[in-house]
């Protein structure tokens, strides 16, 4: 790992967010004693997409001049071994080779030199020969995946499956519109992204902010702060304004402001919980306050439990409910004791 290298990829502009994260990853694998060669397998799990995802960002990368990739095969098995990526900050880079494949030899190129330099640092690269169609740099059964004969620069080829290559052709019209989606969803974001670093004292297009705020590490860590705490665009801008009255100096990165977010996040909780607590009981005393019913209306259905024929539990209708009852003959004293009610 460097960190001039990880800084580099950071400081890149004008990537779509997968293809930074591609950038980042190999210059985190980056040596400087012996440069830069994850195998296409680690380096997909790193990102964590798919190998032919993975070589249509690398495919990006180096169109952007941002870096060049040096196929390299076994010298006695003749087997693929992983690619050197030659990045846009090591010395001596240059973005493409105008004629990467000529008559006097297929892996001379321009590259001759740092392979050379590579061979002597690194004891993967120091035996690696030539990558040329005359020692079966195409052979299928010596190829990655087996998907393409003949796996060589002069093709631009990938050696794995084209990430477009679907024998099931979906609907056109849903991919389209997640992917408009996903497009807004990114403006909203940059827009409240740039709202926020205002309210913290930031120019929104400042180009000297502080390294913590550069990049899409601090875009992640200001997205946890909306999928993890629940909180609101408005409520972080709000939180950050707040901070601003209690510290003048803005702040060196997003960590900066967990303890603040966490803290408002814990009151929206509390606010929430009393707010239910207050409807709570407020429906508990509407229930209370509903009107009691009438003498006439309690004694009315007393009366027709016991002239019915229905069993008429012990102990059900007090003596005072009786009292009521005669007096209002709706019962007669014989039919109370019928009923066993005393």
């Amino acid at each position: 790992m460097s960190h001039d290298a990880t800084n580099w990829a950071i400081q890149q502009r004008g990537l779509k967010p997968t293809t930074k994260i591609v950038l980042w990853h190999l210059c985190d694998r980056y040596n400087p004693d012996y440069g830069c060669f994850p195998s296409q397998a680690r380096l997909a799990d790193d990102c964590e997409i798919s190998r032919s995802t993975l070589n249509d960002h690398l495919g990006h990368l180096e169109a952007a001049g941002l870096l060049r990739r040096i196929p390299c095969l076994h010298p006695v098995t003749k087997r693929q071994m992983p690619t050197r990526y030659i990045l846009g900050f090591e010395p001596g880079f240059t973005p493409d080779d105008p004629d990467p494949c000529s008559a006097t030899g297929h892996g001379a190129l321009t590259l001759n030199h740092e392979l050379e330099t590579a061979s002597e640092k690194s004891p993967i690269a120091s035996d690696q020969a030539e990558p040329c169609p005359e020692i079966t740099h195409g052979n299928p059964a010596k190829a990655v995946s087996g998907f393409c004969a003949d796996p060589c620069p002069e093709n631009a080829e990938s050696r794995v499956r084209n990430s477009d290559t679907n024998l099931v052709r979906e609907p056109l019209s849903k991919p389209v519109k997640e992917e408009e989606d996903a497009q807004a969803r990114e403006s909203d974001f940059d827009r409240f992204f740039a709202e926020l670093l205002i309210a913290l004292g930031f120019a929104a297009n400042a180009s000297l902010l502080p390294a913590w705020w550069q990049g899409w590490p601090a875009r992640t860590h200001v997205h946890r702060w909306i999928d993890d705490l629940g909180l609101s665009e408005d409520r972080i801008i709000e939180v950050a304004t707040e901070t601003r009255r209690d510290h003048p100096n803005p702040p060196d990165g997003p960590k900066a402001l967990d303890r603040f977010m966490e803290c408002a996040a814990q009151r929206n909780a509390q606010a929430a919980a009393a707010s239910t607590n207050s409807k709570k009981s407020k429906q508990t005393r509407k229930r209370d306050d509903k009107p009691r019913p009438s003498d006439d209306k309690l004694a009315a259905f007393y009366a027709a439990k016991v002239n019915s024929g229905e069993y008429l539990p012990n102990r059900m209708i007090s003596s005072a409910m009786c009292r009521l009852m005669l007096a209002r003959g709706l019962v007669t004293p014989e039919r109370l004791r019928m009923r066993g009610v005393r």
